[in-house]
């Protein structure tokens, strides 16, 4: 019984794209070794990249003009997350023309994806991804932001306000 093979020359076939591969490897080597361009070096301690305004770093509760949180627990943002990463407890507010407002907030920067859908799916404005990108710390626990980090955390200088009216 004869079994059909493909023909000898293609699994030779494959050798074209390591030699081509292998090629522009060395020849961007040598480029780089005799300095026939500049290679862009940027000293990262003490000069920072500027990053584009549509970066998504960590997250930010946006405050009212009056000082509180402008989040009114509607789950939205809960709801939208992909990774499950946003945790809200809601509760009842004393004044009666304000609905419910968080009691707790947490989101698990271990889990999230920074897809940027808790901002898009909030209509009052109330979380935003911010230009933060250095998180590195040695405990899990750093990682699971809670309400007064993400409102009023050092780096923010006392909050962010909200563009929108109350």
């Amino acid at each position: 019984m004869l079994i059909p093979r493909p023909p000898a020359y293609r699994k030779w076939l494959y050798l074209r794209g390591f030699y081509w591969g292998f090629y522009t490897t060395l020849k961007h080597f040598t480029l780089n070794l005799l300095h026939l361009r500049k290679i862009p070096t940027i000293q990262y301690p003490e000069k920072r990249r500027e990053r584009s305004p549509r970066f998504k770093g960590k997250h930010i509760l946006t405050k009212k003009l009056d000082g509180s949180i402008r989040c009114t627990s509607c789950y939205l943002c809960q709801t939208a997350c992909p990774a499950d990463c946003i945790k809200i407890t809601a509760s009842e507010h004393e004044d009666p023309t304000v609905e419910k407002f968080p009691i707790s907030f947490q989101i698990d920067l271990l889990r999230c994806v920074m897809c940027g859908y808790c901002e898009e799916a909030c209509p009052v404005d109330a979380i935003r991804m911010g230009q933060e990108y250095e998180w590195a710390d040695f405990s899990e626990s750093n990682y699971i932001m809670d309400i007064d980090h993400l409102a009023s955390r050092p780096s923010l200088k006392g909050g962010v306000i909200s563009k929108l009216p109350t």
